[in-house]
């Protein structure tokens, strides 16, 4: 874990968002596909010689992968000063990071090929989003490529109630108004924006299941987590809450990855 202190650093365990509660106890992978999917979002276009710009890079295990994979440039963007150090200290002289929002990155236009985003436009509103995903249009040329990690329900059709049954759960649990959407709502909102899918892969979300924590913490790392929530009631409380939701809604949440290209 990086000295730097993480988001959120100063509430206690039942306000801090869900995210930055699991970073707290030692959790280092954070989203919904595990990194497995982000292995293979990065994996699924050329990172070599291209520029590229990641909104909320959290941790920075992303922003390795693309380091590791020689880009012409790498920028991360985060609202957050806390996140932006806690990147820095992974990125280092390799890349540069900004404070901005993501929907307002005041990056130049066309100064990327590759934009991407994990677990982040899912705890915006509608109009966030949109704006967001038109930030990504705007830096990325035509061709370029929009690579998407998010949190999506299944399947499409859906019930209305439902869905806003578990996005209220969700919200309640991680203390993020957390609205994921459908596949085909995920797509709709791409392609208002400019963009055509490529690819789609859905993967379980087991973010705090005992088999995906190994797979992405490693069993010192799932030791190191218990002996913290061992040691934190209130932080075990809200862990467990978390893990029950997941599972209470297992059926209708899923991960998603989109590779995604401008028109």
């Amino acid at each position: 874990m990086t000295t730097n202190p993480l988001p959120q650093h100063d509430r206690d365990a039942e306000a801090v968002a869900g995210h930055w509660l699991l970073a707290r106890v030692g959790k280092k992978v954070l989203r919904p596909g595990g990194r497995e999917l982000s292995e293979w979002l990065v994996g699924a276009t050329p990172v070599a010689g291209r520029r590229v710009v990641e909104f909320a890079p959290g941790l920075g295990l992303t922003a390795r992968q693309f380091l590791d994979r020689s880009p012409a440039s790498y920028t991360g963007v985060d609202s957050d000063p806390d996140a932006v150090e806690v990147t820095r200290a992974v990125v280092g002289a390799r890349g540069q990071m900004v404070v901005a929002p993501a929907q307002d990155t005041g990056l130049p236009g066309d100064s990327a090929d590759i934009v991407a985003g994990e677990a982040m436009l899912t705890m915006q509103g509608d109009s966030t989003k949109h704006r967001i995903v038109d930030e990504a249009a705007r830096l990325l040329g035509s061709g370029g490529t929009y690579l998407v990690h998010e949190l999506c329900l299944v399947p499409d059709d859906l019930d209305d109630e439902v869905k806003t049954t578990i996005r209220k759960d969700l919200a309640r649990s991680i203390r993020v108004n957390a609205r994921p959407l459908t596949v085909v709502e995920w797509t709709r909102l791409f392609e208002g924006s400019g963009f055509e899918v490529e690819r789609t892969e859905l993967r379980p979300m087991g973010l705090l299941q005992p088999r995906r924590m190994v797979a992405d913490e490693g069993v010192r790392g799932v030791a190191r987590i218990v002996w913290n929530l061992l040691r934190d009631a209130d932080a075990r409380k809200r862990v467990l809450a978390m893990r029950r939701t997941f599972t209470t809604h297992g059926e209708h949440i899923s991960a998603v990855g989109f590779v995604l290209r401008r028109r």
